[in-house]
């Protein structure tokens, strides 16, 4: 569906438009979800910041999780699978997240807190959303930090997840919503996990 991040992120800017110049900003969740932000913030010349959330994932099968948590420490569990691990094994796995959360507010974010939102429209960006979990927890950190309007927006995602957060949000983009979608590499001709150091410089260009 898209060549690359790059091309995802400039379509996906184009599909929100209406929101060029607006008093807001584009949260980007890391890795992946950086550089599709940094071409939305591009076509909308608004600032981009990241927010983190970490997918909770599961011990037999880690690309699937049972929830996530956002770096207030928020968590969203993913309600068909909260309970099927013990409460030892959850609580570690929990622990494991919350460390990698500080790790990458330090060195993708410089140890800053989350950029001020309130009243703000907000808009949340990923390079797309599989299960949705991180996503949600990301709408809730908003939700407390009472952004004006939120946006989910993504180039991809299942049509059930993308009418999930349809219902609790202000707006949904998502420019391909194929019926059998599974991961979000399906998506992409060219993958790649996304490192640290990429994430720093779109940042670092982004505020030039």
């Amino acid at each position: 569906m898209f060549r690359d991040r790059k091309d995802a992120g400039q379509k996906l800017g184009e599909a929100l438009d209406s929101y060029k110049g607006r008093d807001g900003i584009v949260l980007a969740i890391p890795r992946g979800g950086v550089e599709v932000g940094y071409y939305v913030a591009a076509h909308l010349d608004l600032p981009l910041s990241i927010i983190i959330v970490r997918k909770l994932p599961l011990p037999m099968n880690p690309e699937a999780g049972f929830g996530a948590i956002a770096e207030d420490g928020n968590i969203f569990f993913v309600e068909r699978l909260h309970g099927t691990l013990s409460p030892a094994v959850t609580h570690r796995i929990i622990k494991r997240q919350r460390h990698e959360i500080q790790r990458r507010i330090e060195v993708l974010r410089d140890g800053k807190p989350l950029a001020p939102i309130a009243g703000k429209t907000v808009i949340l960006v990923d390079d797309g959303i599989a299960m949705g979990s991180t996503m949600q927890a990301a709408v809730a950190l908003c939700r407390k930090k009472n952004a004006g309007e939120i946006v989910v927006a993504a180039p991809v995602a299942g049509p059930a997840t993308a009418a999930d957060f349809a219902r609790i949000v202000d707006k949904v983009v998502i420019l391909e919503r194929p019926p059998f979608f599974h991961a979000v590499a399906e998506a992409y001709e060219n993958w790649y996990d996304v490192p640290d150091d990429e994430v720093i410089a779109l940042c670092r260009k982004a505020r030039r």
